[in-house]
Formats: C-alpha cells, sequence, structure tokens
C-alpha cells in the first residue's frame, strides 16, 4: 500500500486519527492562536493537543527551548540532522515541515537521498567531514535499539564541544518525539514545504519513504 502526498497548498487536506478539541478553554484557544501565529497557519496537531492541556503546553515549551540556531551547531547541520531523523522514521508531516526552505541552506537532492538512505553518505561530496560525523551519530541514536557507541561521541568531540554534543543529542531526541506523536495521531502533512512530494510505502511492518524536493 502507498500514499503520496503533494504539499502544494491547494491540495492540502489534513488527516488525521483524532478530532479536534470543540471548545476549549480560553487560555488554551490563547495558546492555539499563538501557535498558530508562528507557523502561520492553523494547525490541526495543537487542535487535538488540546484535549489534553498538559501535552500541549509540554511540548510546546520543549519546542520553544530547543535550538533551531546556534554559534556552534549551525542552522544547515540543524536542518540535516531535523531531515534525518523526519526521514529515517518515515514520517511525511515531519519531512514537509523540517524541509522548509532547504535551498537557503544549500541542502541538494542527493544530499536527501543520502539522508534516506538510497545512497551513502560518504558517497556525496557536497557533505563535510563534520556532518558525515553527525549523520552517523544520528543514525545511530535512531535505531531500535539504540546504537550509539562511545566511538560516535568521540568523533564529534573532534568537531564540537561537550555543550554542542549536548545540542544535537537534544535535537535528535525531540525530533523523535515529534515523529512519533505525530504518527501516533494520523497526521498527514500541513503543506510547510511547496513541492514537496512524499510518497510513504507500508510493506507489511516495514515502512519506505520516497521524498522529492523542488525549489
Amino acid at each position: 500500500m502507498s500514499l503520496a502526498h503533494s504539499t502544494k497548498k491547494q491540495d492540502i487536506e489534513v488527516m488525521g486519527y483524532i478530532n479536534e478539541k470543540k471548545n476549549p478553554p480560553w487560555w488554551v484557544k490563547l495558546l492555539l492562536w499563538f501557535g498558530d501565529l508562528g507557523v502561520k497557519r492553523r494547525l490541526k496537531l495543537t487542535r487535538i493537543l488540546a484535549h489534553h492541556p498538559k501535552s500541549l503546553v509540554s511540548v510546546g515549551v520543549m519546542e520553544a527551548l530547543v535550538a533551531h540556531h546556534d554559534r556552534e551547531v549551525s542552522k544547515r547541520q540543524l536542518q540535516l540532522i531535523r531531515l534525518q531523523v523526519s526521514l529515517r522514521v518515515a514520517c511525511p508531516f515531519c519531512v514537509d515541515m523540517n524541509a522548509q526552505q532547504f535551498w537557503r541552506n544549500h541542502v541538494t537532492q542527493q544530499e536527501f537521498e543520502a539522508l534516506l538512505g538510497k545512497r551513502s553518505v560518504d558517497s556525496v561530496s557536497t557533505f563535510s567531514a563534520v556532518e558525515r560525523a553527525v549523520s552517523a551519530y544520528v543514525d545511530a541514536l535512531c535505531q531500535t535499539p539504540v546504537a550509539v557507541t562511545e566511538d560516535h561521541v568521540t568523533k564529534l568531540k573532534e568537531y564540537f564541544s561537550e555543550r554542542g554534543i549536548v545540542i544535537i543529542a537534544t535535537t535528535i531526541a525531540q525530533v523523535n518525539l515529534w515523529t512519533r506523536l505525530i504518527q501516533g495521531l494520523g497526521l498527514t502533512p500541513e503543506g510547510f514545504t511547496p513541492n514537496c512530494q512524499v510518497r510513504l510505502e507500508h510493506h507489511h511492518a516495514q515502512r519506505q519513504i520516497e521524498v522529492t524536493l523542488l525549489p
């Protein structure tokens, strides 16, 4: 079974397993309004989370406090991390969300294919040595069971301080939470990245994802 998503705005109909919360308290409505303002669209996700306001607040605070840019971990590196987790866990919504303005960080189709596992990271010349080291760490941390070893961290220490490694690890963990939460609620892409085409295929217990990005 395959499911294709095109994120051109006129095609968007966001689906989910859970209905939106009807008539939440006024202060929850205020939070929903601020959430919409931050992403410049009406979010179905937050309105589903409004069924349990503590969950809405907790993930909102987490998202507000994690690094989206940093003096040590570049915007490009953080976007590559978010994309790799989204692709590794096969979450179309998260791919759409984290691919936003990918061209500004010079993320290429070949790099997407490497993060997706269709080609080796080492075969893509545009990846730097530090990006290869981070990619290996991301892949190990996304496996079940987790496959991170001391060697992964030792390699990261060649390029980052301990502070930088904490930022990388928390970014990976944060995106993993979102991917599983969003897939658990059955949410489809909301059109954050125009012309992002995502095809999700199910083969028994396996999920495979194909992505095409057009600037």
